[in-house]
């Protein structure tokens, strides 16, 4: 049984171990770990907030060429199955579906490696849909790596509809990509 639960100080320890471990919910910058485990110690309170976070004016996010941008509403939810197994974000943009350049998708996932193909991230992904929807979203867009075969069928089994084959931008490295869309 999988749930979805608001980041909170119960489950920060597991979270924090996941990291220190080498696991980031930030595929796309590992490096994001040692930052995500030293931000969760120097104010876990802060850290817990900035997770869940609708009106984020005036703090940013960094890209993994290292530039920062803005950041867009959010919220965060932590996949638990006997323990905690991840992270599944929603972002999105107030006023309608589209998303600034510089975000890939609505939706972004993480599961730690001891715990993947389990079906952990399918079950997330299927649980954060009504929250996008809560959100006024129509549809939500993901992307993922054209070799990740687990990430393609984690969509697809959600509704997910291959639109584009494409290039990220240069904050990304220029690696190609697939977008899917699910609608709402």
């Amino acid at each position: 049984m999988v749930a979805l639960v608001r980041p909170d100080m119960l489950w920060l320890p597991a979270y924090r171990a996941a990291l220190a471990q080498g696991w980031s919910p930030d595929n796309l910058r590992p490096a994001a770990a040692g930052e995500l485990l030293a931000a969760s110690a120097a104010d876990p309170a802060d850290f817990l907030v900035g997770l869940d976070d609708p009106a984020p004016e005036g703090r940013t996010v960094t890209l993994p060429d290292g530039s920062r941008v803005p950041r867009l509403p959010s919220l965060s939810r932590w996949i638990i199955a006997d323990g905690f197994v991840g992270q599944i974000s929603l972002r999105w943009q107030p006023g309608g579906d589209a998303l600034p350049p510089y975000v890939l998708g609505h939706i972004g996932y993480g599961v730690v490696p001891w715990a993947r193909r389990r079906g952990h991230a399918g079950a997330a992904l299927g649980l954060i849909l009504p929250e996008a929807r809560a959100q006024g979203l129509t549809r939500v867009e993901l992307t993922t790596e054209p070799d990740n075969i687990g990430s393609i069928r984690v969509i697809e089994k959600n509704g997910g509809r291959l639109v584009e084959r494409f290039t990220r931008g240069p904050q990304y490295g220029q690696t190609p990509a697939l977008r899917f869309v699910i609608a709402l």
